[in-house]
């Protein structure tokens, strides 16, 4: 399992408003594999500025397969992808 933190690009709102059907498609036919994905937001809530998805893939090659399949990828939504391995204790 891993932890994938996207930083979207300064600026990039509309790339992300503009493949955002598609990435949401895109998990739901991967959605065995989303323990939990979502925006994250700005400071007051009114914007999204990057992405937290909880994935569970057994290889990080397979994640990498993954992940450079997101439509918020091959549209160039993001400045930076940090990918942690996970291990979920609780609940």
């Amino acid at each position: 399992m891993f932890v994938v933190h996207c930083q979207d690009k300064p600026g990039a709102q509309q790339i992300r408003l503009d493949n955002r059907a598609a990435h949401l498609e895109f998990l739901k036919a991967n959605i065995a594999k989303v323990v939990m994905a979502g925006p994250v937001q700005t400071d007051d809530r009114t914007g999204m500025v990057g992405s937290v998805l909880v994935l569970d893939f057994p290889e990080r090659a397979d994640l990498d397969a993954f992940l450079a399949n997101d439509p918020y990828a091959k549209a160039g939504l993001f400045a930076a992808v940090t990918v942690l391995p996970y291990k979920k204790v609780l609940p």
